[in-house]
């Protein structure tokens, strides 16, 4: 075994550590302690996006309760999305400086706390406040996640592996609509927020089950701890796979971090500036569809249509589960098709998608119903992509804040979404609405397809050093 706690006293540099973990992970076969994190860690991204999606539910019923206006309503909409937008900016920094887990585990915490609040809400104003707040924990929360995760997987297969941990936001986002469709009728908005208030005690599982990632503590110069971290990690799998590990191949040469690093600078200069304005745009186009669409099909279904409230929640529901669908055909196809590939071809198909709802099928219920959950297996499909491929292309030290500056460009797709919707909504132009949205898609699409780096088969270090 290299670089064990045994030589930990020779105290190699940070780069030259990372590597040497970078190998010993390449070591691990994908066993039950790899599924174990992923649960528990998959555990807090489910509640937190079913957390996110719940305000599209009550919306329909705050609206009725506090004579709410158009302008009101949207502002209840979005304001969430503010809310993580700084959180996901916020939250980098953070677990770059603080530890992934730690940041995790905040965030689960003061989310369910938020949710609490919500179930006493007797005004929008409060209501904004609090949900306000919980954006920043959901914001922050996410792209954090999607670092962890991809720090503790080999190159072989990681596509797969963390994609199919992915795969629990847009379950959240499904079981959140399920549940919602059928609570918010039943017993009203506040049992729905005050039931999404109890997983907050995963924050103690976390502290339990989860060891803080041992490339982070590498980078961040706590080098003894990063070989116990590593070496606690090769028991367990050890003892769950029931063989002796393999000897690590021998580490790449290690390339040496700028001199006084720069964070947010970094992320604009030199190899990484381009990577990060093309994941920025994918992040904002993904996302501006995505929610531009899911945000407003409850009240399209109502006021348009003229459903009922569950058959509008229903229908809904149906295009949730379909990008689920999405998720699972891309997880399973990612690592052989290629990341760039993969976003390429979902947005390029969520575009045409659109663009025939928009010209030919805006004028039923069911039209809409179809097409819409048809773009949305291609938008989830893409969008679940990015939360592996953005993590690939930084390096540890900026991993988590380059990350967050794709988070925050998703929350700002998912603001602007619903709110050029709801302008262009406002002039009765459905067949407008879905037009435009498929003109972002394919801007998308030609995003990726020019400027994209493929990542398929590459170790984290080799990509990102």
């Amino acid at each position: 075994m290299t670089l064990d706690a045994p030589t930990a006293g020779r105290h190699p540099d940070a780069a030259a550590l990372a590597a040497a973990i970078g190998a010993r992970f390449e070591r691990l076969p994908l066993c039950r302690w790899h599924v174990t994190v992923r649960l528990v860690i998959g555990a807090v991204t489910f509640f937190e996006a079913f957390d996110q999606l719940l305000i599209a539910y009550a919306l329909p019923q705050l609206r009725a309760e506090w004579q709410l206006g158009t302008g009101q309503t949207t502002a209840l909409m979005t304001v969430g999305s503010v809310g993580m937008l700084a959180g996901a900016l916020l939250s980098g920094r953070l677990a770059d400086s603080l530890g992934r887990v730690k940041v995790i585990a905040a965030c689960i915490a003061l989310s369910s706390l938020c949710n609490l609040a919500l179930t006493v809400c007797t005004s929008p104003a409060p209501f904004m406040a609090a949900r306000f707040v919980q954006g920043l924990a959901i914001g922050g929360e996410v792209p954090v996640a999607a670092t962890f995760i991809a720090e503790i997987t080999r190159t072989h297969q990681r596509g797969r592996f963390v994609l199919l941990y992915e795969l629990v936001f847009p379950a959240g986002l499904t079981a959140g609509a399920l549940l919602a469709s059928w609570l918010v009728p039943l017993l009203g908005w506040r049992w729905m927020f005050g039931l999404a208030a109890i997983p907050g005690a995963l924050c103690l599982l976390i502290a339990r089950c989860v060891p803080e990632s041992p490339r982070w503590l590498a980078d961040r110069g706590r080098h003894e701890q990063a070989l116990e971290t590593m070496a606690a990690i090769e028991r367990k799998v050890e003892r769950a796979t029931g063989a002796p590990l393999p000897e690590p191949a021998p580490a790449a040469p290690a390339a040496r971090a700028p001199e006084g690093r720069s964070g947010l600078r970094e992320l604009l200069r030199g190899r990484y500036r381009r990577r990060t304005l093309v994941v920025g745009v994918l992040w904002f186009t993904g996302y501006f569809v995505n929610y531009g669409i899911t945000s407003w099909l409850p009240t399209i279904y109502g006021t348009r249509f003229g459903l009922s409230l569950s058959e509008a929640l229903g229908y809904s529901t149906v295009t949730s589960c379909a990008g689920l669908v999405g998720c699972l055909l891309v997880a399973l196809t990612v690592d052989r098709a290629g990341r760039r590939r993969t976003v390429t071809r979902c947005l390029g198909a969520a575009a045409v998608t659109l663009l025939l709802l928009g010209v030919l099928s805006g004028g039923s219920a069911v039209g809409v119903l179809v097409w819409t959950s048809l773009a949305s297996v291609f938008l989830f499909g893409s969008n679940i992509c990015l939360y592996l491929y953005t993590p690939e292309i930084f390096p540890t030290r900026i991993r988590a804040l380059g990350s967050s500056i794709g988070g925050a460009m998703n929350r700002l797709g998912v603001i602007l979404g619903p709110i050029v919707v709801g302008a262009v909504y406002a002039d009765g132009a459905l067949g407008t609405v879905f037009v435009t949205l498929a003109a972002v898609a394919l801007i998308g699409s030609l995003t990726a397809g020019a400027a994209a780096e493929e990542t398929s088969g590459r170790q984290l270090e080799d990509v990102a050093p």
